[in-house]
């Protein structure tokens, strides 16, 4: 018989600008770039289409990209020339777009498309990984800049029917992101500390896992992991899109602090 159940919602570390088409000598970025080569070898099936939340778009309300074919915007600074001539030809989905932003509508969230806008580096970086063909199409999401966890959860909870129609949800962010942290051994401790309350939160069933998503901010070295959460609110959506248990799929030490990837089944 076939597989019939919905594909999975996942969160994924996008990792540090264009760190997957650089030079990496001391192999800092192999084991993520290792996990998002082998994203789609861990799916059911092959997804129809793609709907990504990145932390580097926030706008009033939540937004979708509706471009046919969108461009890419190399939200990134002084890296090497190539890496501003990186190409990702993936095609947009309108129709995807349309129905994403209905189901929030229907379910009395702010939503909005943007025809024009194209896909931001923690978008097409990962993407460019685990789906180098380009030939699955993508919609991009916003963060509501408001940063508000039950308004993003309730978010992940709306679009969850999708997951029924063959569209992979991934939220694509960072489990820690605090710029002055990156490679400073002293935040390794509290890195390690507020991933391992991460963890147990992910994994708690669903219920359990809202409310303390929801009071992510009391969780232990919270705010030195992420002074600002628009790199964790990817994670409440994809959490919102799943009434199943989470699992750490992904779990490393890069510029020395603790990262981890959930996928919600």
């Amino acid at each position: 018989m076939p597989d019939t159940s919905p594909l999975p919602s996942l969160f994924i570390p996008h990792g540090g600008g264009p760190c997957f088409f650089m030079d990496d000598p001391t192999g800092r970025w192999t084991s993520m770039e290792t996990f998002l080569r082998g994203l789609p070898q861990s799916l059911a099936e092959r997804p129809k289409a793609i709907l990504i939340i990145s932390g580097h778009w926030e706008t009033e309300g939540f937004c979708f990209t509706g471009a046919e074919a969108p461009e890419l915007i190399y939200d990134y600074y002084n890296f090497p020339p190539h890496t501003y001539e990186l190409r990702y030809a993936a095609p947009g989905s309108p129709e995807l777009a349309s129905r994403a932003a209905t189901l929030l509508r229907e379910a009395g969230l702010p939503a909005s498309i943007d025809p024009d806008r194209g896909l931001d580096h923690g978008v097409f970086v990962p993407l460019k990984v685990a789906f180098p063909d380009a030939d699955v199409p993508i919609v991009e999401m916003s963060v509501e800049q408001g940063l508000d966890p039950a308004l993003h959860i309730a978010a992940g909870r709306a679009l969850a029917p999708l997951r029924d129609d063959g569209v992979l949800i991934l939220g694509s962010g960072m489990s820690f992101h605090n710029m002055r942290g990156f490679n400073d051994s002293r935040f390794t401790a509290p890195s390690d500390t507020f991933d391992a309350w991460l963890t147990e939160a992910a994994e708690a069933d669903a219920g359990a896992r809202v409310q303390a998503l929801l009071n992510w901010g009391d969780a232990p070295a919270a705010r030195v992991a992420h002074p600002r959460e628009e790199h964790l609110l990817p994670l409440m959506v994809a959490a919102g899109a799943s009434e199943g248990p989470g699992e750490r799929v992904f779990s490393g030490h890069v510029m020395e602090t603790a990262i981890s990837g959930f996928r919600f089944s």
